[in-house]
């Protein structure tokens, strides 16, 4: 069986490190707020080009209190807007609901299933405050258009940057194109971790430091509150493991693109529609192949059967999701269509040539 993501196989490229480093943390004593915390946020801070790094303890969490500390700062009130990508994971969404800020949805670009930038303006109403970009499948979702809107109009821009580290647009790397980002080191993630994890990117002083002492229950100082706060922390043995992870990220994400590239240039299915591939290969990392079918049941099962793994991003969008019924009543065609055509390959930096023939093979036969 061909898996879907190989984890094990992915973590023990780097295992003698990992497990140096976890070693030497876990024999330190320290494990929360110390050391191995401190060099990833610096290192992930060089790596990106910001000026701080916040570890938090996941993507979710990173995006809830961007939001929670432009509210603290008064950018932001209560039932102020947000614009946000119709075709997005429903973390993004979550942040703002939980913030009580209202997101309004907006369809995405049909070629590439991110933010459409041409429908941003007909969204924008006197309580917009901030667009949220999700860089989603590890492609680049930015434009010069989409800063200037936001520069027109007095707007945030907010980077939900979970799929897509590694990636840049004209020589700027994703988490440094906006005001805010979030960022998610789920196991699964091109940077992932052994659990949960996420960080905040920004240069925005004040705000990284609200950031930071909301996320510590509201301190910055112990035992004396400033704000109603969360517990959000990376914990030092993530950190040990990420830190050695980031040093291979570039490399990772190389090998991703050559197995996206084969895919690309080999699959030759009439039923079958590729990625969008402008602008690469910078402006993607390929934390996803996705690629879209009218018989995608059809397609998911004759490949289990041709012993290869598959996975659908995502099945149900956020706007029709029962827990927001509110917005069941929304029409939005171009994302309910991709919710029903999307299926994702196999891809990753430990794939063989063999494995990345065989899903071609199958694919190109169904």
């Amino acid at each position: 069986m061909i898996k879907f993501l190989d984890l094990q196989k992915i973590n023990l490229l780097n295992q003698v490190e990992i497990e140096e480093n976890i070693l030497k943390t876990f024999q330190s004593g320290w494990y929360l707020l110390g050391e191995q915390t401190k060099n990833f946020e610096e290192n992930l801070s060089k790596y990106i080009g910001v000026k701080h790094i916040i570890g938090v303890a996941n993507g979710l969490d990173a995006l809830r209190l961007i939001i929670r500390g432009y509210l603290e700062l008064g950018y932001f009130k209560e039932g102020d807007e947000i614009i946000v990508p119709a075709n997005t994971y429903i973390a993004s969404i979550l942040a703002i609901t939980d913030n009580k800020l209202v997101p309004v949805f907006v369809e995405p670009d049909p070629q590439t299933h991110n933010l459409d930038f041409d429908k941003i303006e007909d969204a924008i109403s006197d309580k917009t405050k901030a667009i949220m970009t999700v860089h989603l499948y590890g492609q680049v979702a930015f434009s010069n258009r989409l800063r200037e809107i936001a520069e027109q109009h007095k707007l945030k821009i907010i980077e939900d940057n979970a799929q897509a580290i590694g990636a840049e647009y004209e020589n700027i790397k994703t988490g440094a194109l906006g005001d805010a980002a979030g960022f998610s080191f789920y196991p699964g993630k091109n940077l992932g971790a052994l659990g949960d994890g996420g960080a905040v990117s920004t240069n925005d002083t004040e705000l990284a430091n609200i950031i930071r002492a909301i996320a510590n229950y509201g301190s910055s100082q112990k035992y004396i509150n400033t704000y109603k706060g969360l517990n959000s922390r990376l914990d030092e043995i993530q950190a040990a493991v990420l830190d050695v992870k980031l040093k291979y990220l570039d490399t990772d994400n190389a090998k991703r693109r050559k197995v996206a590239e084969q895919y690309i240039s080999q699959i030759k299915n009439s039923d079958i529609i590729l990625p969008n591939v402008e602008g690469l290969p910078e402006s993607h990392v390929w934390h996803l192949f996705v690629i879209r079918t009218k018989r995608r049941n059809e397609l998911q099962e004759f490949l289990s059967k041709n012993n290869i793994q598959s996975l659908i991003h995502y099945p149900i969008p956020p706007h029709q999701q029962q827990c927001y019924t509110e917005y069941s009543e929304l029409q939005l065609p171009i994302t309910e269509r991709l919710s029903e055509e999307v299926i994702s390959l196999p891809i990753s930096q430990v794939m063989t040539d063999e494995e990345i023939a065989h899903v071609i093979t199958v694919i190109n036969q169904f």
